[in-house]
């Protein structure tokens, strides 16, 4: 099996600062959404690595439209269902230490069984530098249980590990703070949102890309959430690889 393509730690975010409604609030557990002035500012504060640029996809707006909408299915959840975190390609790091090298700023060091040590992180969530590999959580953007309950119960065992590993598409899996991955836990984006603001239309175009490409659903309160980050976010685009990242 091939090696996983690299990965890019950031995905470049481009806002329409005219069009951006300031004023709008999410629900009351979802703070304000940034502004296109404060998103440049952010920018500045990435790591040097968030260069590397993906190609454009459809806009979210539009790729939100596309998901089909139904009830979500909770029944039958059990972590284990989804096989994790397995050595894909067998080179001795399991699928969580190759998100961590590939995502790391500055790189860290690995021993002959995978052991990292050193390195530095920059976690988007919440806007934090890491410089200790066991602070950091690589988290299922789109949870384990959110899956299952979008459609994910009808998989097979093989499915569920391919969507618990998948190094395919860098936006699936993510380094974050243990701290802001635990405050999500298996939230959908109705009742949690990253507690940085200007990293919300990311979050919002990563999430519907990972529902878009499993075929997954979303529920009524997880539409209207991602319908008023698409209006807040009117020149976001889906991330999507380049024909060399492929």
């Amino acid at each position: 099996m091939p090696h996983p393509p690299r990965r890019s730690s950031l995905i470049s975010i481009t806002l329409s600062g005219a069009a951006l409604l300031a004023s709008m609030t999410l629900m009351a557990a979802v703070p304000d959404l940034p502004s296109a002035a404060a998103d440049t500012r952010a920018a500045q504060h990435a790591p040097a690595q968030a260069a590397a640029q993906h190609a454009e996809g459809p806009l979210l707006a539009d790729a939100v439209a596309a998901l089909s909408v139904a009830t979500e299915r909770r029944e039958g959840y059990q972590r284990a269902s989804f096989r994790h975190w397995i050595d894909i390609d067998r080179d001795g790091c399991s699928t969580r230490a190759e998100v961590l090298i590939e995502e790391a700023v500055t790189p860290p060091q690995a021993d002959a069984a995978c052991r990292l040590s050193g390195g530095s992180w920059y976690s988007y969530y919440d806007n934090q530098h890491v410089n200790d590999a066991t602070g950091l959580d690589v988290d299922h953007l789109v949870p384990l249980a959110e899956a299952w309950d979008s459609g994910a119960y009808v998989w097979d065992a093989a499915q569920r590990q391919a969507y618990a590993n998948d190094l395919d598409e860098p936006w699936h899996l993510v380094a974050v703070t243990a701290r802001s991955n635990r405050s999500k836990a298996d939230q959908d984006v109705a009742t949690w949102q990253p507690p940085y603001e200007l990293a919300r239309c990311r979050y919002a175009a990563e999430w519907t890309a990972i529902k878009t490409r499993w075929q997954l659903s979303i529920d009524t309160a997880e539409q209207q959430a991602l319908n008023t980050l698409a209006t807040a976010c009117p020149t976001q685009h889906l991330p999507t690889l380049t024909d060399d990242q492929r």
